[in-house]
């Protein structure tokens, strides 16, 4: 799974604090989030990448947090060699106006003692607002080009205007449109359009607005998106029951793609199990036909793969299991 994360310099409130690299240090990608000028309102949400790059097994002991804004945990606690998890930080922006920055400490007992030190930071403001507070795609499939738009709005100067706007990800085409203009509200839409090229994946990344306020020269932006294959197919798993041997069991499964595609070719399939195509042509939804028929006894468990005519992600596979008995 493909995950997008953004790596933060630490800016100048940080500049005081020293503390000296540890192994621990080493496991995370990065130590510090600046969530930037945010609207009061939102749950922040920030996932710092830990893995294990030592020899040995790491344990987290605790994640403790110094503001009750801010709440911290650990997806997995122990780690083998090579493996991963994320300190999940959530900044609960209805708790304080103003620049606030929380420290998150994670201790770790395994190979030895040592503490980590987190940092997180934000600015809550009460001069604009995002509706909703986030670009939540939600579940798109490969290959589309799908729009999401939230509203933006600045109160108390009518003199507001977005600059620029940029994404993190080269992924995202972002547009800000002026929607009115009053004495004392500016309303922008901002739209955002995934490009259809888009890696299979869980994503998470931020829009960035450029305004011409003072204190307020950026505005951050969250955008979320789950991007899955082209094709799917149903069910995934297709459960042959108990089967005789030399007897033959026939079920049906449905391959479906955002587009018409043409099955070019299915790999696993022999004389104990076949599988039929419904059309030769390009259609949106194709129904194959499987046919088992073992020769000997024990468990049938197969991995077949279907091929297609698709430009990008033009695989996907199924797996058919069963027990064949005698007769």
């Amino acid at each position: 799974m493909l995950r997008y994360s953004l790596v933060v310099v630490a800016g100048l409130w940080l500049a005081s604090v020293v503390h000296a690299a540890t192994w621990a240090d080493g496991l995370f990608d990065e130590l510090s989030k600046d969530f930037g000028s945010v609207p009061r309102g939102p749950t922040l949400t920030h996932q710092f990448r830990v893995v294990n790059k030592t020899r040995q097994p790491v344990s987290i002991f605790s994640v403790r947090v110094s503001c009750g804004c801010v709440s911290a945990s650990a997806a997995k606690n122990s780690l083998n060699p090579g493996e991963e998890t994320v300190i999940i930080a959530r900044m609960d922006t209805t708790r304080f106006t103003g620049p606030k920055s929380v420290t998150i400490y994670v201790q770790f007992d395994r190979p030895n003692f040592e503490e980590v030190r987190l940092w997180v930071q934000a600015n809550g403001r009460n001069d604009f607002a995002l509706t909703p507070d986030t670009l939540a795609f939600g579940a798109v499939k490969r290959g589309t080009a799908p729009v999401t738009t939230v509203q933006l709005t600045f109160y108390g100067n009518s003199e507001a205007r977005v600059l620029e706007v940029r994404g993190e990800s080269n992924y995202v085409l972002p547009t800000a449109t002026e929607v009115r203009r009053l004495e004392h509200e500016v309303v922008y839409n901002l739209s955002v359009k995934l490009r259809g090229d888009t890696p299979v994946g869980k994503w998470y990344t931020d829009v960035w607005v450029k305004t011409n306020l003072v204190g307020l020269t950026q505005v951050r932006v969250p955008l979320t998106v789950e991007v899955e294959s082209p094709i799917t197919v149903s069910p995934a798993v297709v459960s042959m029951g108990m089967i005789k041997v030399n007897e033959e069991v026939e079920r049906r499964i449905i391959v479906r793609g955002v587009k018409p595609f043409r099955i070019t070719e299915v790999k696993g399939s022999d004389t104990a199990l076949q599988v039929r195509v419904n059309s030769p042509i390009a259609r949106e939804v194709h129904v194959l036909t499987i046919k088992v028929k073992p020769g000997t006894a024990g468990a049938v468990d197969r991995l077949v793969r279907v091929v297609t005519d698709m430009k990008v992600d033009n695989e996907i596979e199924f797996r058919v299991q069963g027990q064949a008995t005698n007769p």
